[in-house]
């Protein structure tokens, strides 16, 4: 048992704890699991004595290339920022792809506009993926996909959907180009209702932090500014809830047309 904070390999899993690079740091026996489902390579996981002794290590640890690293539940708590740690971890390489080497196809994408919180960014991949959204791309000032509390939020939604952090609104327009999409832009004031709005072909829904909106740039190239129709008092919601009301709806009409 690893019981030092010392021990380089338990150095090397706490840096991916604010993780922006090809690695994710996989907590819990839910993304550990989808994580081989999705035959991710996990170039380490670890573990705690509790976890190898109970039912879910029995399962789970065939399923593994190699045995966990066994850490003091101190050192393990350390390496994760859940308040109820399960005692299983993974490193999975996770390189994404730039905005240029995603395959598309007609539907709906999403433009990721400054969400920081990873959290909200992970509730909005499993929003994206559960509605049927067929790639994200998400600018610069945006939460990495990678980092933790992301990956926990979208309970393997971020493992499976095709997603291109960094990239411009100019960029993805241009890799867009070709399915002459609609540019939709999600505004607490935008003049146009949800519910009156006609989709057609391909759209990009744009979608800002509830405090920050969009930026100029992604709203220049909406044709449409969408909002959310809502009783008073309340004025905005947060991102994953305002992409949930919309994404759904927009899977309902293309349902009924098709």
């Amino acid at each position: 048992m690893i019981s030092s904070r010392q021990n380089a390999r338990w150095k090397d899993i706490r840096r991916l704890r604010r993780c922006k690079g090809d690695h994710a740091l996989l907590d819990g026996v839910k993304l550990v699991d989808e994580a081989l489902d999705c035959g991710l390579e996990l170039t380490t996981t670890a573990a705690t004595a509790d976890f190898l002794a109970g039912p879910a290590a029995r399962r789970l640890l065939p399923r593994l290339a190699r045995a966990p690293l066994v850490f003091s539940p101190a050192l393990f708590s350390e390496l994760v920022d859940s308040d109820s740690p399960q005692g299983i971890l993974a490193v999975a390489r996770l390189p994404r792809p730039q905005a240029n080497e995603l395959t598309l196809r007609p539907g709906t994408y999403l433009f990721v506009d400054g969400v920081q919180d990873p959290g909200n960014l992970g509730a909005l991949a499993r929003v994206a993926e559960a509605s049927g959204v067929q790639a994200v791309f998400a600018s610069a000032a945006s939460a990495h996909p990678n980092h933790p509390r992301a990956q926990r939020a979208a309970a393997g939604s971020l493992l499976r959907l095709p997603w291109a952090p960094g990239a411009t609104v100019e960029e993805v327009a241009r890799v867009l180009r070709a399915l002459d999409p609609t540019w939709v832009g999600l505004e607490g004031q935008g003049a146009t209702s949800l519910y009156d709005f006609e989709p057609q072909g391909t759209q990009v829904l744009v979608l800002g932090s509830e405090g920050q909106g969009l930026s100029s740039a992604a709203l220049a190239l909406c044709s449409v500014r969408l909002r959310i129709p809502m009783k008073t008092p309340v004025e905005s919601l947060n991102a994953a809830t305002a992409a949930a009301v919309v994404l759904f709806e927009l899977q309902r009409r293309a349902a009924e047309t098709t």
